[in-house]
């Protein structure tokens, strides 16, 4: 009995060293298959790693009293000195508001939107129509904001643009749209959903067209009509990619759409229009604080990788489905 024992013991090793190596090999054969597929992935590490993972380096100088003539290695070390400037400044406070509001303006009213589209053109029959609509919802995505900018600063002026000559031609009075502040949060939203909803739909166009067809024939021939089809299978069909353009889109809640009010705002309705990242641009560039600026971004950062960890294990807990 003990001779089996220890040859057992024995060959236990043997046995796991055995498929380790099988194990090895195979991922070996599968890298040889696949090594142009392999090289393909090379140029997109690189871009990773040096314009992603390499910038990551200047986040020391959030923790230095940085001067662009001594570097990094000159400039002393103040430790947390600017992120207690951060938290005590009345106009950083200003400026975390904005976007907090605007990013919640955009969530609430324009996310829920291209799901809307995505369904409605499911339902359409007549695919040249279907086609045609795709196409005209698509392409101010492809306009850059200095275009769309200069487009509705042309509509919204308040001197022979479009909509006060309209306004105008109904007995009111012209509205200078983007120096009020009571309308220039509204003109933001309006111009972000005018501009990227009909590319955001695409999404869920494709998810939709990777519903099984046959379930819709099972529901037709039970008697579900197509609101009850609607409901029933492709809403729980795309819920998936719902959840997940879900929590992405918490993750950059602090993204409030820098490019786009750059192009747009002016310094009348920076009490309602500066979100943090045309502050750090403010900052970093025009008053040459980059130390400052560099911990507004680092907050911003960590703050949303934190945001979309805990939609992540929120939607996990709720619904039962997440990223990771």
């Amino acid at each position: 009995m003990s001779t089996t024992a220890a040859d057992t013991g024995k060959a236990e090793p043997t046995v796991q060293t055995a498929a380790a190596k099988k194990v090895k090999g195979h991922r070996w054969r599968l890298f040889r298959g696949n090594i142009d597929l392999y090289l393909l992935l090379i140029p997109g590490l690189l871009f990773l790693l040096i314009f992603k993972y390499t910038p990551m380096y200047g986040i020391v100088i959030a923790f230095q009293d940085f001067n662009i003539f001594d570097g990094v290695s000159g400039s002393p070390w103040v430790g947390f000195e600017q992120f207690q400037k951060l938290f005590q400044s009345d106009e950083f406070m200003q400026v975390f508001r904005n976007t907090l509001l605007i990013s919640l303006y955009k969530i609430i009213l324009l996310f829920p939107i291209p799901i809307l589209i995505a369904l409605l053109l499911n339902e359409v029959a007549k695919m040249w129509f279907k086609r045609t609509i795709q196409t005209i919802i698509y392409l101010p995505h492809f306009l850059s904001w200095v275009i769309i900018a200069g487009l509705f600063v042309n509509i919204l002026s308040p001197t022979g643009g479009l909509l006060n000559e309209f306004i105008v031609a109904l007995g009111g009075k012209p509205i200078s749209f983007l120096i009020d502040n009571a309308w220039f949060r509204s003109i933001v939203v309006f111009t972000a959903g005018w501009k990227e909803i009909g590319w955001n739909a695409i999404i869920f166009i494709a998810a939709i067209a990777g519903i099984d067809q046959d379930q819709y024939e099972a529901a037709s021939i039970d008697g579900a009509g197509r609101i009850k089809q609607m409901i029933h299978i492709t809403l729980p069909g795309i819920a998936p990619t719902i959840v997940l353009m879900f929590i992405l889109r918490i993750g950059n809640l602090l993204e409030a759409g820098t490019e786009q009010i750059l192009t747009l705002y002016n310094p009348v309705v920076y009490e309602t229009g500066d979100v943090i990242g045309t502050f750090v641009y403010r900052v970093g560039l025009g008053k040459m604080d980059y130390s400052f600026s560099t911990a507004v971004g680092l907050f911003n950062s960590v703050v949303g990788f934190l945001l979309i960890v805990s939609g992540n294990l929120l939607s996990k807990k709720l619904v039962k489905r997440s990223i990771w």
